[in-house]
């Protein structure tokens, strides 16, 4: 009986992963870029800026404070980074009760000789979050954690598309 019931599992296993492998689901793999050097400006920047030159990692060499950005096969400005907080619940008596989060990020794609490989981009993530007038602490660390959350995200939105780049 338990040998059926073994058996049993392993065909529902296989089963799931052919239907996994048909519907085209494949793990996300390391990224492939078309340069091997990359210059991020402004430097030392925004959070964003300098999150993405810790996530480009040994797969591209980052060109550092002192290098010369003309020395790099490719060149990302981070345009603009802006953080918004915005109401959108108030409470009877007029206090507030939800906010929306906002980050909005600026960025282009460029050789150092002025060929535009992503045109100027926009970016947009956003979260809401309750607020409540006895919990002000926890409420501000909650923002912290969320707009840090919507930074990662952001990178990878940039790390993806950096990577859809073919040529320089």
């Amino acid at each position: 009986m338990k040998r059926r019931a073994t058996v049993l599992m392993g065909l529902k296993l296989v089963l799931m992963g052919s239907l996994l492998t048909g519907c085209g689901f494949k793990l996300r793999g390391a990224y492939n870029y078309a340069f091997n050097s990359i210059a991020v400006q402004p430097f030392p920047g925004t959070p964003v800026a300098t999150e993405l030159r810790r996530t480009f990692g040994d797969s591209v060499k980052v060109l550092g404070r002192g290098d010369d950005p003309a020395k790099a096969d490719a060149v990302v400005d981070v345009v603009q980074e802006l953080r918004e907080k915005i109401v959108v619940g108030l409470s009877s008596t007029g206090q507030v009760r939800e906010y929306q989060l906002r980050l909005r990020v600026f960025f282009q794609l460029r050789t150092p000789g002025g060929k535009e490989l992503i045109p100027k981009t926009e970016i947009v993530q956003q979260r809401d979050i309750s607020f409540n007038e006895s919990q002000v602490l926890a409420k501000e660390a909650e923002e912290g954690l969320l707009y840090r959350e919507m930074q990662t995200d952001i990178v990878q939105q940039i790390m993806r598309r950096l990577s859809a780049v073919r040529s320089l």
